[in-house]
């Protein structure tokens, strides 16, 4: 009996599927990698409909409230991932066919214990579907966006800043690279455009990040423009010792080395530190490591500076990982900040007398940045602000506010008028005594 031959596409989209499904779940997005789907185009495809039905994961539970008049089933397995999936594709990814979204998310639940029982309403929610595809495509773009980011986002920035957000989300990032040199040959031949200092952008690539000119050679390292700031503005005299806090992967490590700081990177997941041991290994950096909680971690002598890119709730990274949107709360904000300042209080009592301490998050929310400066300038006696001049933010003036603080956000652009950057919030201290 000859062997049962799988449709065309029909492993990616169960590859696509269970990757979704982890990320519905409150799980961070990892694009598939080779391992998942030997096929690079396969690996493309499957990416490519995953990031498509994050990006429009707003759009697309309207979509669903309407399509369902009884809402998701529960217990369902892979449904409402492969239902995503497809609806992204019909309604957003045209050039992909309808034919294929219907007939492989058919497919795809079929092989699902949990879910084939439901082949015929996914069958008739996805033909109901295309026949309102048109209708779909031309929802309004401030569905992207959580209602409750949005409100507080509006206050914040502004109306005209949050619809840039939403064309921002759809669009996706390009490729910001540090360089380790500041090379014009090696600029071209990445074919980037110079944003900010050291800062380059592809705004788009034909290859893996790892076939780049330069990769091999530890020339630049992978770096958003908004995320590279905080380590330029630490001031102080080459030689000085300067702890990274939270370090991994290790670009704003790599930043202090190349400033020639003395620099210890510090972080407690030891699988995030192996990976900046490899990173710095291909720049040629060596700094110290230490596996520690950065809360709790004592030096035998205090820093000269401290850099503390603290976790936080990343809706500044929003256009490489949309799920961020719909994955926090106000409770997992909330934790956070608690967190933060527990970190601000250890880095205080390891800066010296004299030292500098630059706080750093990727984060849109006020709560995460200006009201953690008053925070701690309340709570820390012996910490005041320095201020950070618009002139250090040369090409990015509009970041900086009147009180000396750096806030970018996606709307902003960088430079000589390349647009977007990540959301990201920097503060700048004195240890007076």
């Amino acid at each position: 009996m000859a062997q049962r031959t799988e449709p065309a596409g029909l492993k990616l989209r169960l590859a696509a599927a269970q990757r979704l499904k982890t990320v519905l779940t409150g799980e961070h997005f990892t694009p598939l990698g080779a391992s998942d789907l030997a096929d690079g185009r396969d690996r493309a495809l499957a990416n490519r409909l995953i990031t498509t039905a994050l990006r429009r994961h707003g759009q697309i539970d309207v979509m669903l409230a309407d399509l369902l008049e009884k809402g998701l089933p529960t217990r369902a397995g892979s449904f409402e991932a492969v239902l995503r999936l497809s609806l992204a594709q019909l309604v957003f990814l045209p050039d992909l066919g309808a034919h294929s979204a219907l007939f492989l998310a058919v497919e795809a639940i079929k092989r699902d214990a949990k879910a084939r029982h439901l082949s015929g309403l996914m069958n008739a929610v996805l033909r109901r579907a295309q026949a309102n595809s048109a209708r779909y495509g031309l929802m309004d773009d401030a569905l992207l966006l959580p209602e409750h980011f949005a409100t507080g986002w509006t206050a914040a920035y502004s109306a005209d800043a949050v619809a840039q957000f939403a064309t921002a989300l759809t669009e996706g990032a390009p490729l910001d690279l540090t360089l380790r040199d500041n090379d014009p040959e090696l600029i071209e031949a990445l074919g980037a455009e110079p944003l900010l200092a050291d800062s380059v952008r592809l705004e788009t690539r034909d290859r893996a990040v790892e076939a780049l000119p330069g990769y091999d050679d530890g020339r630049w390292w992978v770096q958003d423009a908004a995320s590279a700031i905080p380590a330029r503005l630490m001031g102080l005299d080459a030689g000085r010792s300067v702890l990274d806090l939270c370090a991994a992967p290790g670009g704003k490590t790599a930043q202090l080395i190349k400033a020639g700081y003395k620099v210890t990177a510090l972080d407690s997941d030891g699988t995030r530190l192996q990976r900046l041991r490899q990173n710095m290994a291909r720049l040629g950096y060596t700094p110290g490591v230490i596996e520690a909680d950065a809360a709790n971690y004592d030096p035998t002598s205090p820093f000269d500076g401290i850099l503390l890119d603290a976790p936080c709730s990343a809706t500044g990274t929003f256009r490489r990982h949309p799920e961020v949107l719909w994955n926090r709360s106000a409770r997992d904000i909330a934790g956070r900040v608690t967190l933060q300042q527990a970190l601000l209080t250890n880095a205080f009592r390891c800066l010296a007398p004299g030292g500098t301490l630059i706080y750093c998050v990727c984060s849109l929310e006020v709560a995460e940045g200006e009201q953690q400066v008053a925070w701690a300038l309340d709570a820390l006696p012996g910490l005041e602000l320095w201020p950070i001049a618009p002139g250090e933010m040369a090409g990015l003036e509009q970041a900086v506010s009147a009180e000396g603080l750096v806030r970018t956000h996606p709307a902003m652009s960088p430079g000589n008028g390349n647009a977007g950057m990540d959301g990201f919030f920097v503060a700048r201290f004195r240890r007076t005594r």
